[in-house]
C-alpha cells in the first residue's frame, strides 16, 4: 500500500476543501497520514481518508528550523512513498524534503516548485482578472483570478495517478459519531432544536455580517422554535455577546469551546448561519443545513460543501474585492443582507433536513 504524507493547509475552511483531495487518494488505496498544525488538527482527526494526524506546531511566519529538523527524522521513518504539499511556500516542503520522501507534489507557487519533484497542472481560474472602476472614489480593486480551492487541491491526485484512475470530485465531508456530537450538546447544555451563529471571520471585517443582523436572525429562529447559540473563538467574545444582549436568551459560546468542541457541536445542530469562515465549511461538510454570508469574498472560490448549504452573496460591482476592510467605506456588500433574507435561505433547509437523514451524518439523531 502506498503511503502519503498530506501537509495541510495552515487555515481551517482550506483544511475542509482539501478533503476531496484525500477522498481521491483514499479511494485507489493511499493510507493518507496529515501533517497539520494544532489550530487545524482538529478538522483533519474528523476527515475520513485520514489514518493519522501528526501535529506539527510551527509558528505563523517563522521557519522554526530544528522543529523541521525533528519531525522530518519522525517521518524519515515512516515509509511514506509521497507527499502531497497544498501549501505553496518553501517552508512548507522542507519537512518532506528533509525526510527525504521520494515524491514531493505540489503547485508551483513560490520559487517555482523548489524542492518539489512533481509539480501540478494549474487550475483554470475564474475569469475575475479585470478590475473594477468604482464611484464616488474611483478607485480601482484589481480582481486576480481565483480558482476552487477543492479543484486547486484535487488537481494534486492527478499527478500520480495510474492511467484510467476517475478523477471525479466529491463534495468536502467531515463526520463526527452520534455519540460524540450528543456528548457535546448535552455538555454544553443545548436541547435537540439548536441553531449555530458564527459571526467570526479572521481574514477581516469585510467578512463579517454585523452583529446586529445576526441578532436580528436570532430572534426569528427563537420565534420558530430554535434555540440559539454563538460559535466562534476568544476574538469573538464581543460579538457574541453583542448579540446575546440584543436577542436575549442566545447563548454566547465563543472562546468556551476548542475547536474540536465546535466540531462535534455543529454536528449536534439543526442549522447554522456564518460568515465565510472556517466554521461555515466545517458546518456543510458535516451535512448541516448552513447558509453562508459572503461580503468581499467570492463563493465560486471557497464555496460551502453543497451537501445541504445555500449562499447569500449580492454580488454588488465592488464585489469581489478580497480586501480585509471595505475599501470604500461602506460594506454596502454585507449591511444590505438582511436577517429576513438569510431566514429565507435558512428555512428551507431546515425543512429538508427534517425530511430526511443524508448518509453520513446528521447530528445527534434529533429532529431537526
Amino acid at each position: 500500500m502506498t503511503r502519503a504524507l498530506l501537509i495541510a493547509p495552515q487555515w481551517i475552511g482550506d483544511a475542509v476543501m482539501a478533503q476531496p483531495l484525500v477522498a481521491l487518494l483514499a479511494a485507489r488505496g493511499e493510507r493518507v497520514t496529515a501533517l497539520a498544525l494544532p489550530g487545524v488538527a482538529a478538522v483533519l482527526r474528523a476527515m475520513p481518508g485520514v489514518v493519522e494526524v501528526i501535529e506539527a506546531p510551527f509558528a505563523h511566519g517563522r521557519l522554526d528550523l530544528p522543529l523541521r529538523l525533528r519531525l522530518a527524522a519522525q517521518v524519515r521513518g515512516s515509509g511514506f512513498d509521497r507527499a502531497y504539499i497544498l501549501g505553496n511556500t518553501v517552508k512548507s516542503r522542507l519537512v518532506p524534503w528533509l525526510a527525504r520522501i521520494p515524491r514531493r507534489i505540489g503547485h508551483s507557487g513560490e520559487a517555482r516548485g523548489l524542492l518539489l519533484t512533481d509539480v501540478a497542472t494549474a487550475v483554470d481560474a475564474n475569469p475575475l482578472a479585470e478590475p473594477l472602476a468604482l464611484s464616488p472614489l474611483q478607485c480601482r480593486i484589481p480582481r486576480a483570478p481565483r480558482v476552487d480551492m477543492r479543484r486547486h487541491y484535487a488537481a494534486l491526485a492527478a499527478v500520480a495517478a495510474p492511467a484510467g484512475t476517475p478523477q471525479t470530485l466529491a463534495e468536502p465531508v467531515l463526520t463526527v459519531t452520534a455519540a460524540d456530537a450528543a456528548a457535546a450538546r448535552a455538555r454544553f447544555d443545548l436541547p435537540p432544536r439548536w441553531i449555530a451563529l458564527c459571526p467570526g471571520a479572521e481574514y477581516g471585517l469585510a467578512k463579517q455580517w454585523p452583529v446586529a443582523h445576526f441578532a436580528a436572525l436570532a430572534v426569528r429562529a427563537q420565534q420558530a422554535g430554535y434555540a440559539v447559540a454563538v460559535l466562534g473563538a476568544p476574538r469573538d467574545a464581543a460579538s457574541g455577546q453583542a448579540i446575546a444582549a440584543q436577542a436575549p436568551g442566545v447563548r454566547n459560546l465563543c472562546g468556551a469551546t476548542q475547536l474540536a468542541d465546535a466540531i462535534a457541536l455543529l454536528a449536534s445542530s439543526s442549522g447554522v448561519v456564518s460568515n465565510d469562515s472556517g466554521l461555515m465549511h466545517i458546518a456543510a461538510a458535516l451535512q448541516r443545513p448552513t447558509v453562508g454570508v459572503y461580503g468581499s469574498t467570492d463563493p465560486r472560490h471557497t464555496p460551502p460543501a453543497a451537501h445541504r448549504s445555500a449562499v447569500v452573496w449580492l454580488q454588488l460591482d465592488c464585489s469581489p474585492c478580497f480586501a480585509r476592510t471595505c475599501p470604500l467605506g461602506h460594506l454596502d456588500c454585507l449591511r444590505g443582507i438582511s436577517a429576513g433574507r438569510v431566514w429565507d435561505a435558512l428555512a428551507p433547509l431546515l425543512a429538508d433536513a427534517a425530511g430526511s437523514v443524508p448518509e453520513q451524518h446528521r447530528g445527534d439523531g434529533a429532529p431537526a
